[in-house]
Protein backbone atom coordinates (compact mmCIF):
# COMPACT_ATOMS: atom_id res chain seq x y z
CA UNK A 1 0.00 0.00 0.00
CA UNK A 2 1.26 3.46 -1.31
CA UNK A 3 1.44 5.43 2.11
CA UNK A 4 0.05 9.18 1.85
CA UNK A 5 0.81 11.80 4.56
CA UNK A 6 -2.36 14.24 3.84
CA UNK A 7 -5.11 15.31 5.76
CA UNK A 8 -9.05 15.29 4.56
CA UNK A 9 -12.22 15.87 5.48
CA UNK A 10 -15.61 15.89 3.46
CA UNK A 11 -17.38 18.60 3.74
CA UNK A 12 -14.72 21.44 3.89
CA UNK A 13 -15.17 22.05 0.18
CA UNK A 14 -18.80 22.53 0.41
CA UNK A 15 -18.04 25.07 3.27
CA UNK A 16 -15.42 27.15 1.13
CA UNK A 17 -17.74 27.04 -1.79
CA UNK A 18 -20.71 29.01 0.13
CA UNK A 19 -17.97 31.36 2.12
CA UNK A 20 -16.57 32.21 -1.47
CA UNK A 21 -17.44 33.56 -4.59
CA UNK A 22 -17.33 31.27 -7.22
CA UNK A 23 -15.95 31.70 -10.86
CA UNK A 24 -18.45 31.56 -13.78
CA UNK A 25 -17.58 30.82 -17.26
CA UNK A 26 -14.42 30.22 -16.82
CA UNK A 27 -12.71 27.42 -19.34
CA UNK A 28 -9.31 26.43 -19.72
CA UNK A 29 -7.72 25.67 -22.92
CA UNK A 30 -4.69 23.21 -22.74
CA UNK A 31 -2.40 22.56 -25.98
CA UNK A 32 0.87 21.68 -27.91
CA UNK A 33 3.19 22.45 -30.37
CA UNK A 34 4.29 20.18 -33.52
CA UNK A 35 7.90 20.88 -31.81
CA UNK A 36 7.32 19.31 -28.71
CA UNK A 37 5.30 16.38 -30.65
CA UNK A 38 4.07 16.22 -33.34
CA UNK A 39 2.14 12.80 -33.20
CA UNK A 40 -1.48 11.84 -32.12
CA UNK A 41 -1.57 11.05 -28.26
CA UNK A 42 -3.91 9.39 -26.27
CA UNK A 43 -3.94 9.59 -22.41
CA UNK A 44 -5.80 12.01 -19.77
CA UNK A 45 -5.03 15.78 -19.05
CA UNK A 46 -5.00 16.78 -15.73
CA UNK A 47 -5.16 20.18 -14.14
CA UNK A 48 -3.93 21.41 -11.37
CA UNK A 49 -4.54 24.64 -9.19
CA UNK A 50 -2.46 24.48 -6.05
CA UNK A 51 -2.51 27.85 -3.76
CA UNK A 52 1.43 26.74 -2.75
CA UNK A 53 3.84 28.27 -4.86
CA UNK A 54 6.57 26.57 -3.56
CA UNK A 55 6.88 23.86 -6.62
CA UNK A 56 5.36 22.68 -9.34
CA UNK A 57 1.74 21.61 -8.51
CA UNK A 58 2.60 18.37 -10.10
CA UNK A 59 4.30 17.43 -6.97
CA UNK A 60 1.36 18.68 -4.72
CA UNK A 61 -1.20 16.43 -5.85
CA UNK A 62 -2.52 14.44 -3.04
CA UNK A 63 -6.44 13.54 -1.17
CA UNK A 64 -7.34 15.20 1.79
CA UNK A 65 -8.29 18.50 2.97
CA UNK A 66 -4.50 19.96 2.20
CA UNK A 67 -5.95 18.91 -1.46
CA UNK A 68 -5.15 21.07 -4.43
CA UNK A 69 -7.62 21.29 -6.82
CA UNK A 70 -7.35 18.89 -9.65
CA UNK A 71 -9.57 18.29 -13.01
CA UNK A 72 -9.01 15.13 -14.99
CA UNK A 73 -10.08 14.50 -18.84
CA UNK A 74 -9.81 12.10 -21.15
CA UNK A 75 -8.38 12.64 -24.71
CA UNK A 76 -7.76 10.21 -27.87
CA UNK A 77 -5.94 11.00 -31.03
CA UNK A 78 -5.32 14.65 -30.07
CA UNK A 79 -2.60 16.29 -32.15
CA UNK A 80 -0.95 20.12 -31.99
CA UNK A 81 -3.62 21.78 -33.87
CA UNK A 82 -6.30 20.17 -31.78
CA UNK A 83 -7.41 22.13 -28.10
CA UNK A 84 -8.22 20.35 -24.89
CA UNK A 85 -10.79 22.28 -22.98
CA UNK A 86 -11.47 21.94 -19.35
CA UNK A 87 -14.80 23.86 -18.43
CA UNK A 88 -17.85 23.17 -15.85
CA UNK A 89 -18.48 20.07 -17.41
CA UNK A 90 -15.12 18.69 -16.57
CA UNK A 91 -15.31 16.46 -12.85
CA UNK A 92 -12.80 17.62 -10.07
CA UNK A 93 -11.90 16.86 -6.95
CA UNK A 94 -11.88 18.26 -4.16
CA UNK A 95 -14.07 20.78 -5.82
CA UNK A 96 -16.47 18.61 -8.34
CA UNK A 97 -17.05 21.92 -10.73
CA UNK A 98 -14.62 24.57 -12.14
CA UNK A 99 -18.10 27.07 -11.10
CA UNK A 100 -17.38 26.60 -7.77
CA UNK A 101 -13.58 27.35 -8.02
CA UNK A 102 -13.33 30.28 -5.51
CA UNK A 103 -11.47 33.25 -6.65
CA UNK A 104 -8.40 34.02 -5.81
CA UNK A 105 -4.71 33.66 -6.65
CA UNK A 106 -3.62 29.63 -8.09
CA UNK A 107 -0.11 28.20 -9.48
CA UNK A 108 -1.66 26.91 -12.46
CA UNK A 109 -0.04 23.63 -14.21
CA UNK A 110 -1.52 21.15 -16.71
CA UNK A 111 -0.34 17.71 -17.68
CA UNK A 112 -0.61 15.25 -20.49
CA UNK A 113 -0.14 11.43 -19.46
CA UNK A 114 0.53 9.02 -22.17
CA UNK A 115 -1.71 6.02 -22.59
CA UNK A 116 -0.39 3.52 -25.36
CA UNK A 117 -2.79 0.55 -26.84
CA UNK A 118 -2.46 -3.09 -26.15
CA UNK A 119 -4.04 -5.50 -28.01
CA UNK A 120 -4.47 -8.60 -25.32
CA UNK A 121 -4.67 -12.10 -25.70
CA UNK A 122 -8.36 -12.00 -23.87
CA UNK A 123 -9.25 -10.57 -27.24
CA UNK A 124 -9.97 -6.84 -25.31
CA UNK A 125 -8.22 -3.83 -26.59
CA UNK A 126 -7.43 -1.21 -23.90
CA UNK A 127 -5.32 1.99 -23.88
CA UNK A 128 -3.55 2.07 -20.57
CA UNK A 129 -0.26 4.29 -19.34
CA UNK A 130 2.86 2.32 -19.86
CA UNK A 131 5.55 1.75 -17.12
CA UNK A 132 8.46 3.93 -19.09
CA UNK A 133 11.08 3.25 -16.11
CA UNK A 134 9.59 5.54 -13.37
CA UNK A 135 7.74 2.79 -11.21
CA UNK A 136 3.90 4.19 -13.13
CA UNK A 137 4.36 7.90 -11.60
CA UNK A 138 2.37 9.76 -13.70
CA UNK A 139 3.78 13.23 -12.40
CA UNK A 140 7.20 12.07 -13.56
CA UNK A 141 6.70 9.19 -16.53
CA UNK A 142 9.18 10.04 -19.55
CA UNK A 143 7.23 11.50 -22.57
CA UNK A 144 4.58 13.09 -20.80
CA UNK A 145 3.95 16.80 -21.22
CA UNK A 146 3.64 19.41 -18.73
CA UNK A 147 3.08 23.07 -19.12
CA UNK A 148 5.07 25.63 -16.88
CA UNK A 149 3.31 26.65 -13.69
CA UNK A 150 2.30 30.18 -13.73
CA UNK A 151 0.32 32.14 -11.57
CA UNK A 152 -3.56 33.42 -12.32
CA UNK A 153 -5.79 35.80 -10.98
CA UNK A 154 -9.46 34.39 -11.01
CA UNK A 155 -12.25 37.01 -11.11
CA UNK A 156 -15.67 36.13 -10.88
CA UNK A 157 -18.02 37.37 -13.42
CA UNK A 158 -17.81 37.31 -17.13
CA UNK A 159 -16.29 34.36 -19.77
CA UNK A 160 -12.80 33.58 -19.43
CA UNK A 161 -10.60 31.54 -21.42
CA UNK A 162 -7.15 30.66 -19.72
CA UNK A 163 -4.71 29.21 -22.64
CA UNK A 164 -2.06 26.65 -21.08
CA UNK A 165 0.71 25.16 -23.30
CA UNK A 166 2.08 21.79 -22.71
CA UNK A 167 6.11 21.69 -23.07
CA UNK A 168 8.76 19.54 -24.31
CA UNK A 169 8.02 15.92 -22.40
CA UNK A 170 9.78 14.59 -19.39
CA UNK A 171 13.07 12.85 -20.46
CA UNK A 172 14.13 9.36 -20.12
CA UNK A 173 15.54 7.93 -16.86
CA UNK A 174 18.58 6.86 -16.23
CA UNK A 175 19.26 3.09 -15.09
CA UNK A 176 21.63 2.80 -12.35
CA UNK A 177 25.04 0.80 -12.64
CA UNK A 178 26.10 -2.69 -11.58
CA UNK A 179 28.80 -2.17 -8.62
CA UNK A 180 31.11 -5.05 -7.32
CA UNK A 181 27.71 -5.90 -4.56
CA UNK A 182 24.39 -5.20 -6.60
CA UNK A 183 23.72 -6.50 -10.40
CA UNK A 184 20.62 -5.37 -12.15
CA UNK A 185 19.02 -7.94 -14.57
CA UNK A 186 15.92 -7.28 -16.81
CA UNK A 187 14.29 -9.89 -18.96
CA UNK A 188 11.16 -10.50 -21.11
CA UNK A 189 8.62 -12.56 -20.47
CA UNK A 190 7.32 -14.98 -22.43
CA UNK A 191 4.49 -15.47 -20.25
CA UNK A 192 3.51 -11.37 -20.13
CA UNK A 193 3.98 -10.95 -23.63
CA UNK A 194 1.34 -13.29 -24.32
CA UNK A 195 -1.00 -11.78 -21.97
CA UNK A 196 -0.26 -8.29 -23.27
CA UNK A 197 -0.01 -8.58 -27.46
CA UNK A 198 3.29 -7.00 -27.16
CA UNK A 199 7.17 -7.60 -25.37
CA UNK A 200 6.51 -7.26 -21.56
CA UNK A 201 10.07 -7.58 -19.35
CA UNK A 202 10.60 -8.20 -15.60
CA UNK A 203 13.49 -7.21 -13.49
CA UNK A 204 15.20 -7.34 -10.47
CA UNK A 205 18.01 -5.51 -8.19
CA UNK A 206 20.18 -8.81 -6.87
CA UNK A 207 22.35 -8.22 -4.05
CA UNK A 208 25.20 -10.61 -3.95
CA UNK A 209 27.24 -11.91 -1.21
CA UNK A 210 29.96 -11.22 0.20
CA UNK A 211 33.22 -13.36 -1.30
CA UNK A 212 30.82 -14.12 -4.49
CA UNK A 213 33.88 -13.80 -6.89
CA UNK A 214 36.34 -15.41 -4.23
CA UNK A 215 33.57 -18.74 -3.79
CA UNK A 216 32.61 -20.17 -7.37
CA UNK A 217 32.02 -22.90 -5.59
CA UNK A 218 29.30 -21.61 -3.43
CA UNK A 219 25.65 -21.43 -4.00
CA UNK A 220 23.40 -19.25 -2.03
CA UNK A 221 19.58 -19.47 -0.77
CA UNK A 222 17.42 -16.75 -1.80
CA UNK A 223 15.54 -13.94 -0.03
CA UNK A 224 12.73 -12.71 -1.95
CA UNK A 225 12.16 -9.03 -0.75
CA UNK A 226 8.63 -7.75 -2.14
CA UNK A 227 7.54 -3.96 -2.63
CA UNK A 228 6.76 -1.29 -4.66
CA UNK A 229 8.89 -0.31 -7.21
CA UNK A 230 12.63 -0.29 -6.43
CA UNK A 231 14.88 2.31 -8.01
CA UNK A 232 17.47 0.12 -6.80
CA UNK A 233 18.90 -1.29 -3.45
CA UNK A 234 18.41 2.03 -1.60
CA UNK A 235 19.23 0.63 1.98
CA UNK A 236 22.83 -0.47 1.27
CA UNK A 237 25.88 1.66 1.11
CA UNK A 238 29.33 0.85 1.00
CA UNK A 239 30.77 3.98 2.28
CA UNK A 240 30.13 6.11 5.30
CA UNK A 241 27.51 8.81 5.95
CA UNK A 242 27.83 11.98 4.58
CA UNK A 243 28.67 14.25 7.11
CA UNK A 244 27.92 17.19 5.15
CA UNK A 245 24.79 16.04 4.03
CA UNK A 246 21.74 18.65 4.45
CA UNK A 247 19.33 17.64 7.07
CA UNK A 248 15.72 16.74 5.93
CA UNK A 249 13.06 16.66 8.19
CA UNK A 250 10.66 13.52 8.03
CA UNK A 251 6.85 14.47 8.19
CA UNK A 252 6.15 11.23 8.62
CA UNK A 253 7.62 9.99 11.20
CA UNK A 254 8.56 13.68 13.04
CA UNK A 255 12.42 12.91 13.04
CA UNK A 256 14.86 15.61 11.95
CA UNK A 257 17.69 14.95 9.35
CA UNK A 258 15.97 11.55 8.42
CA UNK A 259 18.05 11.46 5.35
CA UNK A 260 21.32 11.06 7.64
CA UNK A 261 19.79 8.52 9.39
CA UNK A 262 19.15 6.00 6.20
CA UNK A 263 22.60 6.46 4.83
CA UNK A 264 23.88 5.24 8.27
CA UNK A 265 21.67 2.67 8.58
CA UNK A 266 22.70 1.40 4.83
CA UNK A 267 26.06 1.71 5.73
CA UNK A 268 25.96 0.01 8.73
CA UNK A 269 23.96 -3.19 6.67
CA UNK A 270 27.07 -3.28 4.65
CA UNK A 271 29.31 -3.20 7.33
CA UNK A 272 27.15 -6.36 8.68
CA UNK A 273 27.04 -8.01 5.08
CA UNK A 274 31.02 -8.04 4.98
CA UNK A 275 31.41 -9.46 8.59
CA UNK A 276 32.88 -12.67 9.33
CA UNK A 277 30.15 -14.44 10.78
CA UNK A 278 27.36 -13.18 8.45
CA UNK A 279 25.63 -16.10 6.50
CA UNK A 280 25.84 -15.26 2.93
CA UNK A 281 23.01 -15.69 1.25
CA UNK A 282 21.25 -13.63 -1.73
CA UNK A 283 18.79 -10.53 -1.96
CA UNK A 284 16.87 -9.56 -4.51
CA UNK A 285 14.08 -6.68 -5.21
CA UNK A 286 11.95 -7.02 -8.16
CA UNK A 287 10.83 -4.86 -10.23
CA UNK A 288 7.75 -5.62 -11.98
CA UNK A 289 5.54 -2.81 -13.20
CA UNK A 290 2.56 -3.05 -15.36
CA UNK A 291 -0.16 -0.56 -17.03
CA UNK A 292 -1.90 -0.09 -13.76
CA UNK A 293 0.61 0.55 -11.07
CA UNK A 294 3.73 0.03 -9.98
CA UNK A 295 3.90 -3.18 -9.35
CA UNK A 296 1.45 -6.49 -9.90
CA UNK A 297 0.69 -7.81 -6.40
CA UNK A 298 3.14 -10.95 -7.91
CA UNK A 299 -0.39 -13.07 -8.56
CA UNK A 300 -2.19 -14.09 -11.53
CA UNK A 301 -5.07 -11.85 -12.69
CA UNK A 302 -7.83 -11.56 -15.05
CA UNK A 303 -7.00 -7.89 -16.09
CA UNK A 304 -2.55 -7.55 -15.22
CA UNK A 305 -2.08 -11.51 -16.43
CA UNK A 306 0.06 -14.09 -15.24
CA UNK A 307 2.97 -11.96 -12.94
CA UNK A 308 2.32 -14.92 -10.38
CA UNK A 309 3.93 -17.78 -13.00
CA UNK A 310 6.19 -15.75 -14.46
CA UNK A 311 7.79 -14.44 -11.18
CA UNK A 312 7.50 -17.75 -9.99
CA UNK A 313 9.06 -19.72 -12.70
CA UNK A 314 10.54 -17.81 -15.10
CA UNK A 315 12.07 -14.43 -12.89
CA UNK A 316 13.27 -16.33 -9.89
CA UNK A 317 14.83 -19.51 -11.82
CA UNK A 318 16.71 -16.92 -13.91
CA UNK A 319 18.10 -15.38 -11.10
CA UNK A 320 18.63 -18.46 -9.47
CA UNK A 321 20.93 -19.98 -12.31
CA UNK A 322 22.62 -16.32 -13.25
CA UNK A 323 23.91 -15.87 -10.20
CA UNK A 324 24.33 -19.24 -8.17
CA UNK A 325 21.56 -19.54 -5.92
CA UNK A 326 20.76 -23.07 -4.59
CA UNK A 327 17.12 -23.33 -6.40
CA UNK A 328 15.80 -25.15 -4.34
CA UNK A 329 11.86 -24.21 -2.50
CA UNK A 330 13.43 -24.71 0.54
CA UNK A 331 16.28 -22.25 -0.02
CA UNK A 332 13.79 -19.32 -1.20
CA UNK A 333 12.35 -16.94 1.71
CA UNK A 334 9.92 -14.14 1.00
CA UNK A 335 9.56 -11.11 2.88
CA UNK A 336 7.86 -7.46 2.41
CA UNK A 337 5.91 -4.60 4.00
CA UNK A 338 2.59 -3.22 3.02
CA UNK A 339 2.06 -4.14 -0.62
CA UNK A 340 5.06 -6.09 -0.07
CA UNK A 341 3.27 -8.28 2.62
CA UNK A 342 0.37 -8.99 0.90
CA UNK A 343 2.50 -10.10 -1.94
CA UNK A 344 4.85 -12.20 0.17
CA UNK A 345 2.04 -14.04 1.63
CA UNK A 346 -0.20 -14.34 -1.11
CA UNK A 347 2.66 -15.89 -2.79
CA UNK A 348 3.57 -18.36 -0.03
CA UNK A 349 0.04 -19.20 -0.06
CA UNK A 350 -0.75 -19.81 -3.80
CA UNK A 351 3.00 -21.68 -4.19
CA UNK A 352 2.71 -23.66 -1.36
CA UNK A 353 5.70 -25.65 -2.61
CA UNK A 354 7.83 -22.95 -4.09
CA UNK A 355 8.89 -21.02 -0.97
CA UNK A 356 10.08 -22.07 2.27
CA UNK A 357 8.61 -18.81 4.64
CA UNK A 358 6.79 -15.38 4.60
CA UNK A 359 7.31 -12.51 6.78
CA UNK A 360 4.46 -10.31 6.05
CA UNK A 361 4.43 -6.84 7.53
CA UNK A 362 1.53 -5.06 7.38
CA UNK A 363 0.35 -6.23 4.81
CA UNK A 364 -2.74 -4.92 2.63
CA UNK A 365 -6.36 -6.55 3.69
CA UNK A 366 -5.68 -9.87 4.08
CA UNK A 367 -9.18 -10.97 4.31
CA UNK A 368 -12.13 -8.94 3.03
CA UNK A 369 -14.58 -8.45 5.30
CA UNK A 370 -12.10 -5.95 6.87
CA UNK A 371 -10.88 -4.03 3.52
CA UNK A 372 -10.03 -1.01 5.28
CA UNK A 373 -13.01 -0.38 7.06
CA UNK A 374 -15.81 -1.94 4.89
CA UNK A 375 -17.18 -5.43 4.78
CA UNK A 376 -17.70 -6.08 1.56
CA UNK A 377 -19.34 -9.34 1.64
CA UNK A 378 -22.18 -7.49 4.11
CA UNK A 379 -22.51 -4.05 3.50
CA UNK A 380 -23.72 -2.68 0.53
CA UNK A 381 -21.85 1.18 0.58
CA UNK A 382 -18.24 1.84 1.03
CA UNK A 383 -18.73 5.36 1.70
CA UNK A 384 -21.15 5.56 4.25
CA UNK A 385 -22.18 3.41 7.56
CA UNK A 386 -26.12 3.49 7.53
CA UNK A 387 -27.73 3.85 10.01
CA UNK A 388 -31.75 4.46 10.63
CA UNK A 389 -31.42 8.23 10.66
CA UNK A 390 -28.65 9.13 9.25
CA UNK A 391 -25.18 7.90 7.72
CA UNK A 392 -21.74 8.90 8.65
CA UNK A 393 -18.56 8.56 6.21
CA UNK A 394 -15.91 5.91 6.59
CA UNK A 395 -12.42 7.18 7.33
CA UNK A 396 -9.54 5.14 5.26
CA UNK A 397 -6.13 7.04 6.81
CA UNK A 398 -5.65 7.95 10.76
CA UNK A 399 -2.67 8.68 12.77
CA UNK A 400 -1.60 6.70 15.68
CA UNK A 401 -3.89 8.23 17.77
CA UNK A 402 -7.08 7.61 16.11
CA UNK A 403 -7.25 11.46 14.25
CA UNK A 404 -8.85 10.93 10.88
CA UNK A 405 -7.28 12.33 7.70
CA UNK A 406 -8.78 10.65 4.94
CA UNK A 407 -12.10 9.86 3.88
CA UNK A 408 -12.81 6.58 1.72
CA UNK A 409 -14.98 8.70 -0.68
CA UNK A 410 -12.46 11.24 -0.85
CA UNK A 411 -9.65 9.40 -2.07
CA UNK A 412 -12.11 7.30 -4.58
CA UNK A 413 -12.73 10.48 -5.89
CA UNK A 414 -9.61 11.80 -6.11
CA UNK A 415 -8.31 8.60 -8.07
CA UNK A 416 -11.33 9.08 -10.18
CA UNK A 417 -9.99 12.15 -11.57
CA UNK A 418 -6.36 11.12 -11.69
CA UNK A 419 -7.83 8.39 -14.21
CA UNK A 420 -11.00 6.72 -15.59
CA UNK A 421 -11.19 2.84 -16.06
CA UNK A 422 -8.58 1.88 -12.99
CA UNK A 423 -5.80 4.10 -14.53
CA UNK A 424 -4.98 6.57 -11.88
CA UNK A 425 -1.94 4.46 -10.36
CA UNK A 426 -3.39 4.78 -7.28
CA UNK A 427 -4.24 2.16 -4.50
CA UNK A 428 -8.11 1.39 -4.48
CA UNK A 429 -7.74 1.13 -8.58
CA UNK A 430 -4.77 -1.14 -8.62
CA UNK A 431 -6.71 -3.52 -6.42
CA UNK A 432 -9.46 -3.55 -8.68
CA UNK A 433 -7.34 -4.54 -11.30
CA UNK A 434 -6.07 -7.28 -9.49
CA UNK A 435 -8.61 -8.98 -7.83
CA UNK A 436 -11.99 -7.90 -10.52
CA UNK A 437 -12.79 -9.68 -13.64
CA UNK A 438 -12.85 -8.10 -16.48
CA UNK A 439 -15.65 -5.84 -18.01
CA UNK A 440 -16.91 -6.02 -21.04
CA UNK A 441 -15.19 -2.71 -22.43
CA UNK A 442 -11.79 -4.93 -21.40
CA UNK A 443 -11.37 -3.13 -18.09
CA UNK A 444 -11.38 -4.06 -14.64
CA UNK A 445 -15.04 -4.26 -13.07
CA UNK A 446 -15.90 -1.80 -10.08
CA UNK A 447 -16.19 -3.22 -6.83
CA UNK A 448 -18.12 -0.29 -5.93
CA UNK A 449 -19.75 2.73 -8.46
CA UNK A 450 -16.75 5.46 -7.31
CA UNK A 451 -19.56 8.45 -7.90
CA UNK A 452 -22.33 6.53 -4.94
CA UNK A 453 -20.20 4.23 -3.56
CA UNK A 454 -22.74 1.00 -3.90
CA UNK A 455 -20.80 -2.22 -3.58
CA UNK A 456 -21.33 -4.88 -6.46
CA UNK A 457 -21.96 -8.32 -4.91
CA UNK A 458 -21.37 -9.94 -7.83
CA UNK A 459 -17.60 -8.35 -8.07
CA UNK A 460 -17.01 -8.92 -4.07
CA UNK A 461 -18.05 -13.01 -4.46
CA UNK A 462 -15.02 -12.68 -6.89
CA UNK A 463 -12.64 -10.92 -4.71
CA UNK A 464 -13.77 -13.72 -1.79
CA UNK A 465 -12.96 -17.22 -3.92
CA UNK A 466 -9.57 -15.76 -6.05
CA UNK A 467 -8.34 -12.97 -3.48
CA UNK A 468 -9.34 -13.12 0.20
CA UNK A 469 -6.17 -14.99 1.25
CA UNK A 470 -8.17 -15.67 5.21
CA UNK A 471 -10.91 -17.42 3.13
CA UNK A 472 -9.01 -19.13 0.44
CA UNK A 473 -6.86 -20.93 3.62
CA UNK A 474 -9.44 -21.57 5.56
CA UNK A 475 -11.44 -22.83 2.53
CA UNK A 476 -8.64 -25.15 1.08
CA UNK A 477 -6.51 -25.55 4.62
CA UNK A 478 -6.41 -29.34 4.49
CA UNK A 479 -4.56 -29.48 1.07
CA UNK A 480 -2.82 -26.69 2.12
CA UNK A 481 -2.52 -26.70 5.96
CA UNK A 482 0.47 -29.66 5.53
CA UNK A 483 2.43 -27.45 2.89
CA UNK A 484 2.28 -23.92 5.34
CA UNK A 485 2.85 -25.22 8.72
CA UNK A 486 5.71 -22.78 10.22
CA UNK A 487 5.81 -20.37 7.30
CA UNK A 488 3.40 -17.75 8.07
CA UNK A 489 4.75 -14.60 10.06
CA UNK A 490 2.25 -11.85 9.91
CA UNK A 491 3.36 -8.66 12.11
CA UNK A 492 1.09 -5.33 12.32
CA UNK A 493 1.01 -2.16 14.16
CA UNK A 494 -2.51 -2.34 16.13
CA UNK A 495 -2.92 1.38 14.99
CA UNK A 496 -2.07 0.55 11.38
CA UNK A 497 -2.88 4.29 9.41
CA UNK A 498 -5.25 2.58 6.56
CA UNK A 499 -6.56 -0.28 9.35
CA UNK A 500 -4.89 -3.03 8.16
CA UNK A 501 -4.67 -4.84 11.44
CA UNK A 502 -8.08 -5.60 11.10
CA UNK A 503 -8.16 -8.15 9.05
CA UNK A 504 -5.03 -9.54 10.82
CA UNK A 505 -7.25 -9.92 14.03
CA UNK A 506 -9.88 -11.95 11.71
CA UNK A 507 -7.45 -14.14 9.95
CA UNK A 508 -5.70 -14.85 13.26
CA UNK A 509 -8.45 -16.06 14.64
CA UNK A 510 -8.45 -18.82 11.83
CA UNK A 511 -4.89 -19.34 11.92
CA UNK A 512 -5.16 -20.17 15.78
CA UNK A 513 -7.94 -22.22 15.87
CA UNK A 514 -6.30 -24.48 12.79
CA UNK A 515 -6.16 -28.22 13.74
CA UNK A 516 -4.84 -31.39 11.89
CA UNK A 517 -2.00 -28.97 11.40
CA UNK A 518 -1.74 -26.42 13.40
CA UNK A 519 -0.44 -23.61 11.55
CA UNK A 520 2.58 -23.22 13.83
CA UNK A 521 3.43 -19.84 12.68
CA UNK A 522 3.51 -16.06 14.21
CA UNK A 523 1.17 -13.05 14.82
CA UNK A 524 2.27 -10.55 16.71
CA UNK A 525 1.38 -6.47 16.98
CA UNK A 526 3.42 -3.34 17.68
CA UNK A 527 1.47 -1.32 20.24
CA UNK A 528 0.01 1.67 19.41
CA UNK A 529 2.19 1.41 16.03
CA UNK A 530 1.94 2.54 12.73
CA UNK A 531 1.98 1.95 9.09
CA UNK A 532 4.40 0.08 8.59
CA UNK A 533 5.23 -1.99 11.75
CA UNK A 534 7.68 -5.08 10.90
CA UNK A 535 7.73 -7.31 14.30
CA UNK A 536 10.30 -5.35 16.02
CA UNK A 537 9.32 -4.30 19.61
CA UNK A 538 12.50 -2.25 20.20
CA UNK A 539 13.26 -0.03 18.03
CA UNK A 540 11.40 2.69 16.39
CA UNK A 541 8.87 2.46 13.03
CA UNK A 542 11.47 4.82 11.23
CA UNK A 543 14.39 2.53 12.54
CA UNK A 544 13.15 -1.48 11.82
CA UNK A 545 11.91 -0.46 8.60
CA UNK A 546 15.55 0.16 7.24
CA UNK A 547 16.07 -3.64 8.60
CA UNK A 548 14.47 -6.08 6.60
CA UNK A 549 17.47 -7.47 5.75
CA UNK A 550 18.98 -8.76 8.53
CA UNK A 551 16.04 -8.56 11.19
CA UNK A 552 14.66 -11.87 9.86
CA UNK A 553 17.52 -13.89 9.34
CA UNK A 554 17.69 -16.05 12.85
CA UNK A 555 14.32 -17.02 11.85
CA UNK A 556 15.47 -17.76 8.27
CA UNK A 557 18.48 -19.65 9.39
CA UNK A 558 16.59 -21.93 12.07
CA UNK A 559 14.44 -22.79 9.41
CA UNK A 560 16.70 -23.86 6.44
CA UNK A 561 18.49 -26.06 9.26
CA UNK A 562 15.38 -27.87 10.34
CA UNK A 563 13.82 -28.14 6.39
CA UNK A 564 16.37 -29.20 4.53
CA UNK A 565 15.97 -32.25 3.14
CA UNK A 566 18.90 -34.93 3.50
CA UNK A 567 22.49 -34.42 1.60
CA UNK A 568 21.08 -30.15 1.17
CA UNK A 569 23.78 -27.94 0.69
CA UNK A 570 23.90 -26.54 4.26
CA UNK A 571 27.99 -25.35 4.11
CA UNK A 572 29.58 -23.75 0.64
CA UNK A 573 27.06 -20.80 1.39
CA UNK A 574 28.79 -20.67 5.11
CA UNK A 575 32.14 -19.35 4.61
Amino acid sequence: MKAQATLATAILPALITFASTPCLGLEFEVSFSSEVASEAIDGRVILMLSTNEDGEPRFQVQPGVNAIQIFGVDVEGIGPRDKVQIDSSTFGYPIHSIEDVPRGSYNVQALLHRYETFHRADGHTVKLPMDRGEGQQWNRAPGTLYSTPQTIEFAPGGDTVIRLHLDPSIQPIDQPADTKYVKHIRIQSELLTEFWGRPMFLGAHVLLPHGYNEHPEARYPLMIFHGHFPNDIGDFRTQPSNPDLECEYSTRFQVDCYNRIQQQEAYAFYQKWISQDFPRFLVIEIQHPNPFYDDSYAVNSANLGPYGDAITYELIPFIEKKFRGLGEPWARYLYGGSTGGWESLAAQIFYPDEYNGAFAACPDPIDFRAYLLVDIYSDTNAYFVEGPFRSIERPSRRDWLGKVTVTLRGESLWELVLGTKNRSGQQLDIWEAVYSPVAEDGYPQRLWDRKTGVINPDVAAHWRENYDLRHILERDWKDLGPKLVGKIHILTGDMDNYYLNNAVYLTEEFLESTTDPYYAGVVDYGDRAEHCWNGDHDNPNHISRLRYNTMYLPTILERIEKSAPDGADLTSWRY
